[in-house]
């Protein structure tokens, strides 16, 4: 690294190099013998010295910069009365040995160079402030080179799948796509990109699910109900995790400027002259985005508990909610009422000591099984998948088979007809459960009563999903539902109808 250490005034006459060679072991501490930090060059000019430091992983360059900052602050202070105003990397020049070979190159930002060469990484940052240095933005790069890396080795979930549990083959009423139909009998209509309205027979199905949950499921398990905001601010993202990677599928949320009547007036003014909304008018007018609409439900929760301490009667805590829709850009990947940008969903968070969220996690899975087998008498599976909040941070992969069996993701996966036989078709992930370990209780610095680690759990129910699954097995006709279904269904809506 070639660096710059601007001091309070002149060193004329002063001799920095002698001051340096008494730096003794300064830049060897924390490093095996020989692996230390080295100053390969120095010079001095004006109120400026210049340094090369190398070195390997032990002292960093950056870090061995700081300990010169401390050493020269109190030896020049000291007689002197000369300071260390300011840091500056000129060139900062890194290489790397790699676990794996890169199968494609990247760039990153602040890296002005990057070369691979097999399992080797060259790269070249400059023009370095001290707020860079010091808040190990060097160290972050260095990690997520490998974290890209790590990730183009991985192939998707179903390199990680791994069959638990399925039911029996059954019978279906059908093989026909249910969105195509629902549509063409007008119990839903699609209004937007991956967003529907549903009428009042989809409806009548959807509160039915709902229902089911609430009694064979929220109250015997004894939730809680709360409201959860649905816009997720950025400082929720960055504690939850979300942060790391999901801006290509955020629904962004963005305040105006001002309410004020007279900045608004050229757009009012506008549309009504063209009956078009100018939108390049009202681009200018927005703040930038405060964070988007909700993504996965369960983080805005958890500012409720951020810093607090949790009584050991409160444990293990039990909360649902289900006030409002949730967004997420799907892309090209939308896809009737399975696959959807807009999405209502039930969302259960629990809490406690780790022994705790296993429990409840099991208990969680058995209802889900009696919804399932008993009650809309599906064709499903479950199956242990790679957690969806590890592939979404980049982070690939499991530490040992004891943890893959403790914190992670349990998929129930459904069978639609429509796709094609059992074996050739991608069955629907319409339900899951996650044990979460410590990664919200942590992120949001939450405690126990006995100073014991906490963990935490989710499971979202998302109606669309289920929706999805249970008329592409059981069809439209309503005298070919299961009874149990049927029981808490209800009278039939009075359908709308058009001329």
């Amino acid at each position: 690294m070639d660096c710059q250490l601007t001091m309070s005034r002149d060193l004329e006459g002063i001799d920095v190099k002698v001051i340096l060679e008494k730096t003794g072991d300064l830049l060897d501490k924390g490093a095996p013998e020989g692996a230390g930090a080295r100053i390969e060059k120095q010079s001095v000019s004006g109120d400026k010295i210049f340094l090369t430091i190398t070195s390997g992983r032990y002292v960093r360059p950056h870090d061995a910069v700081y300990r010169l900052k401390n050493f020269l602050s109190t030896h020049l202070g000291k007689e002197y009365h000369v300071g260390v105003r300011g840091i500056h990397a000129l060139r900062y020049e890194i290489e790397l040995e790699l676990d794996k070979e890169p199968k494609k190159t990247f760039t990153l930002p602040f890296v002005k160079e990057m070369t691979f060469s097999g399992k080797s990484c060259r790269m070249v940052l400059e023009n370095l402030d001290e707020e860079f240095l010091q808040n190990n933005y060097v160290d972050r790069i260095v990690t997520l080179v490998s974290e890209k890396i790590e990730a183009q080795h991985y192939e998707g979930k179903a390199e990680h799948w791994e069959l638990m549990w399925a039911s029996p083959e059954k019978k279906h009423a059908w093989d026909k796509d249910p969105t195509v139909e629902m549509e063409r009998k007008n119990w839903i209509m699609h209004r937007g990109r991956g967003q529907w309205i549903y009428g009042p027979m989809a409806t009548r199905i959807v509160k039915t699910f709902e229902s089911i949950v609430l009694e064979e499921l929220v109250k015997p398990l004894e939730f809680s109900e709360m409201i959860f905001p649905k816009c997720e601010t950025w400082d929720i993202w960055k504690k939850s995790g979300h942060a790391k990677s999901i801006y290509g599928e955020i629904y962004y949320l963005c305040q105006p400027k001002t309410r004020d009547k007279e900045y608004w007036e050229d757009v009012i003014d506008t549309y009504k002259i063209t009956g078009e909304v100018p939108l390049h008018l009202i681009k200018d007018k927005i703040k930038e985005p405060i964070g988007g609409v909700t993504y996965a439900q369960c983080p805005a929760f958890w500012p409720y508990v951020d810093g607090k301490t949790l009584a050991d009667e409160s444990l293990p805590l039990k909360v649902f909610d289900r006030s409002g829709t949730s967004m997420r850009y799907e892309s090209g990947g939308i896809h009737g009422i399975e696959r959807v940008d807009e999405f209502h969903r039930i969302e259960l968070v629990w809490s406690g000591y780790p022994e705790q969220v296993r429990e409840v996690r099991s208990k969680i899975i058995e209802r889900y099984k009696h919804i399932f087998n008993d009650i809309l008498d599906l064709e499903w599976r479950m199956a242990w998948v790679t957690p969806w909040f590890m592939a979404q941070e980049g982070l690939i992969g499991v530490k040992d088979e004891t943890e893959k069996r403790d914190i992670g993701t349990i998929d129930f996966e459904s069978y639609l007809p429509y796709r094609g036989t059992r074996k050739e078709s991608e069955w629907l992930e319409f339900q899951n459960a996650s044990n979460n370990g410590d990664k919200y209780t942590k992120g949001f610095n939450v405690k126990s009563q006995k100073g014991s680690e906490l963990w935490s759990g989710c499971t979202g129910i998302g109606m669309e999903r289920w929706l999805a699954t249970f008329t592409a097995q059981k069809g439209l006709d309503i005298e070919k539902w299961p009874k149990e279904f049927l029981k808490r269904f209800g009278e039939v809506p009075q359908e709308i109808k058009f001329l």
